[in-house]
């Protein structure tokens, strides 16, 4: 009877780890090929937060780097069975940052995805935290079925492993940042075609909205529906209107992408439209722009200023920072303006280039791979 709960409870703690450190992996793996998608997701969490933690935006980078080196090297250990108690033991503690956290979000809802799986995989805020519960459960579960001293391989392999997964870790996010990220998710990807993927099919649902009033009699102030507001009714006076999205409806893979000329005119209608070769150059804030990037920029721009090639270098910075990085580089080429969310979503680079043949994103290269 002790040897079959033995084996009862050795197979529960394998399928736990093995499970949980999955989750972990593909966790760790999808934010550490974009480390600067994490990073803006992470500068919006502190921007909600505020107060102390609004300073920490500075150093999102490093943040977002180490929290993905942190779960794939967790998630890692977990599946080859190296280190297993203490590795969980470093999971429980994760998991009880991470799961009162997602519950806070979930209820305040300061960011609309919580970024857990990056852009590979968007789920709500409610399923996150619903995610973080049984992913709590399984860890405490490899924790109560695993044996003290339990170990699968000598000290000096699980060493090396461990090195070679926090390594793995780092490695993957540096090259990401330094060029582009090794598996793209963004809906900008190489193959899109930029029309198609803006289309909304027809009869498709949209957005559903409700607008309550707020009217006041006898100094009480009361909420009404559009239905059963007091409209026929004077004593009821008018004090405020709120409008709520209650239903998401269908949201094509590109949305809200425009780009500005000097006249305010949107050219996105034009670009897509050109029978031939378009280079997009992304650099959506110049004070933090490579100078380096932008002289080979100026070199493509003087190649192609005379040709059938048309060149457009996107911003989101103001007027008087465009003029400022002009003199300072002594750059050429004209700047067209763009959302700065829309322009980070394009490409994970400052500057990136973005080659566009009939509509069709051909390719994507970072500054440094010109």
């Amino acid at each position: 009877m002790s040897q079959t709960n033995s084996r009862i409870s050795n197979t529960i703690m394998h399928a736990s780890r093995f499970l949980f450190g999955l989750v972990f992996v593909f966790s760790g793996f999808v934010k550490a090929v974009d480390p600067l998608g994490m990073t803006y997701k992470l500068q919006d969490y502190f921007t909600a937060l505020g107060g102390m933690f609004y300073s920490l935006s500075d150093n999102a980078l490093i943040l977002a780097i180490a929290l993905s080196a942190i779960e794939l090297f967790i998630g890692l250990n977990l599946v080859f069975a190296i280190q297993i108690r203490r590795t969980a033991f470093f999971g429980l503690l994760f998991m009880l940052v991470m799961t009162p956290l997602t519950l806070w979000i979930a209820l305040k809802n300061p960011v609309s995805d919580c970024g857990c799986f990056g852009e590979a995989l968007k789920i709500s805020n409610w399923e996150t935290f619903s995610k973080n519960i049984v992913l709590l459960a399984l860890i405490i579960t490899v924790l109560l079925t695993t044996r003290p001293h339990q170990k699968f391989f000598i000290l000096w392999v699980e060493w090396i492993a461990m090195v070679i997964f926090l390594g793995t870790g780092i490695g993957i996010s540096a090259y990401a940042y330094n060029h582009l990220p090794q598996i793209d998710f963004l809906p900008y990807k190489k193959g899109v075609n930029i029309a198609e993927a803006m289309k909304i099919p027809e009869n498709a649902p949209a957005d559903k909205y409700e607008t309550t009033f707020i009217y006041e009699k006898n100094g009480t102030q009361k909420e009404f529906s559009l239905e059963n507001y007091p409209k026929d009714d004077s004593t009821w006076v008018f004090v405020d209107q709120k409008t709520t999205l209650v239903e998401e409806g269908y949201k094509p893979l590109i949305h809200d992408f425009t780009i500005y000329n000097q006249q305010f005119e949107d050219i996105v209608p034009d670009i897509i439209a050109y029978e031939g070769y378009t280079y997009l150059v992304v650099m959506y804030e110049l004070n933090k722009a490579s100078v380096k990037g932008a002289q080979r920029v100026q070199k493509l721009f003087e190649k192609y200023e005379n040709s059938n090639v048309n060149f457009y270098v996107l911003t989101a910075s103001a007027d008087e920072d465009i003029e400022a990085f002009v003199q300072k580089t002594d750059v050429t080429f004209p700047f067209y303006k763009s959302d700065p969310i829309t322009l980070k979503t394009i490409i994970r680079a400052n500057p990136g280039l973005v080659l566009i043949n009939n509509g069709t994103i051909m390719g994507k290269w970072h500054w440094r791979d010109f």
